[in-house]
């Protein structure tokens, strides 16, 4: 197959969906010829093969984070990705378009695909869909939720990665699509261990680890104030990661005077967030909502428990009591209670542990693509009949 995928952030641009989506590609990109319309910023290529995958970065403006993309260079990417898109198409033919994200990406899969006459199939991600942290979230938008209605119905297939995202289009958007749900999936971590030595912490420390972008969506200040009210002394929390969120988090910690309790290891990359979630002895995430939770996955890849709210895609893997623990949205005390029950019982934690290296051997990034690469087929197969059904008719009138 010749695959168009078009999805406005890609690493090492934004976070999760942009992962996902180069997992995917560099997978297939061993069976099939693919190419990514994405974004450029941050003087990023214009053009270059990357494990595989042509990809493309179209220029847009007002973007200066790789971790978050302002309103403002999203928009800027729909018309610079469709003209771009269109004259790709002038001079090649794809099989099939996939496009991730409704907003913003939504519009150029269905411009594209509707002057190519190419299936499009339509990834939703969770928060372009549903983010309660946000006041500009599509829900709680008149237009936007009439946009996002329309993109859906157009697709030729939507595909969700949880049963939270799918409920929350069905319930809120289109209650008529039933749509694919396909879990999404990680690599096989690397192998290694970070040393405590080397970043200062002690052996007999407990470490609970949160990865990701520092956003309002992630609420880590609530763990900053859990662990103020930790009767626990030697227990440290591991930030891993950067984003707009950082300098009030640093402040939250000094205002609490949790400087000895708390460190800020900024971003790194993947060979060493691998080694450091295996450093350490707690995965911990206070997020208000998550549409899958990749990092969960990875974080149970590691051997380690998974403490986080119950509300949003993780609930279609994580099992309370078996994979660690999944706690009521925003009910900090008993969070502390569950996290303080593992702290208290490393018997425990390590079973818990060896749990979920075995449960998370469905999710890897090979099973993923190749129930997208059936849905492709799927979908090519039905616009060739469409598009020879036309054509008998056209020759038949």
């Amino acid at each position: 197959m010749k695959i168009l995928f078009c999805n406005y952030e890609y690493p090492p641009l934004g976070g999760g969906g942009g992962v996902i989506n180069a997992l995917i590609a560099e997978e297939m990109a061993k069976r099939h010829d693919v190419t990514v319309l994405t974004s450029q910023g941050l003087d990023l290529p214009r053009e270059r093969i990357e494990n595989g995958v042509r990809v493309i970065r179209v220029p847009v403006f007002f973007r200066d984070q790789e971790a978050v993309a302002s309103l403002r260079s999203m928009a800027a990417y729909i018309p610079m990705a469709i003209k771009e898109g269109l004259k790709l198409l002038r001079n090649e033919r794809f099989d099939v378009i996939n496009t991730h994200f409704v907003v913003p990406t939504g519009p150029v899969g269905a411009v594209l695909a509707r002057v190519g006459r190419i299936p499009n199939i339509l990834s939703l991600h969770g928060g372009d869909l549903y983010d309660p942290s946000k006041s500009l979230s599509p829900h709680r938008h008149l237009a936007l939720r009439v946009a996002i209605r329309q993109l859906l119905r157009q697709a030729n297939i939507v595909v969700g990665q949880s049963r939270n995202t799918m409920e929350n289009m069905r319930r809120i958007y289109t209650p008529e699509i039933e749509g694919y749900r396909i879990p999404l999936a990680i690599k096989r971590p690397p192998a290694g261990v970070a040393s405590r030595q080397q970043y200062g912490f002690a052996p007999d420390e407990t470490l609970l680890v949160t990865v990701g972008r520092l956003v309002a969506r992630k609420n880590i200040q609530q763990m900053i104030a859990m662990l103020n009210e930790m009767r626990h002394e030697k227990v440290r929390l591991l930030i891993v990661g950067s984003g707009p969120e950082e300098a009030f988090l640093r402040q939250e910690v000094a205002r609490h005077q949790l400087e000895d309790k708390v460190a800020f290891m900024g971003f790194v990359e993947e060979t060493e967030k691998f080694r450091i979630l295996r450093m350490s002895d707690l995965y911990v995430s206070t997020s208000q909502h998550e549409g899958f939770g990749l990092v969960f996955l990875e974080a149970m890849a590691c051997g380690i428990p998974v403490v986080c709210y119950d509300h949003g895609g993780q609930t279609d893997f994580l099992h309370e009591a078996v994979t660690g623990h999944l706690v009521p949205l925003n009910d900090l005390s008993q969070f502390q209670a569950r996290c303080e029950s593992l702290i208290d019982n490393p018997a425990l934690r390590q079973e818990m542990g060896a749990t979920n290296k075995r449960l998370v051997e469905e999710y890897f990034i090979d099973s993923c693509a190749l129930k997208y690469e059936r849905i492709f087929r799927e979908a090519i197969e039905t616009q060739t009949s469409v598009q020879q059904a036309w054509a008998f008719q056209e020759r038949t009138v």
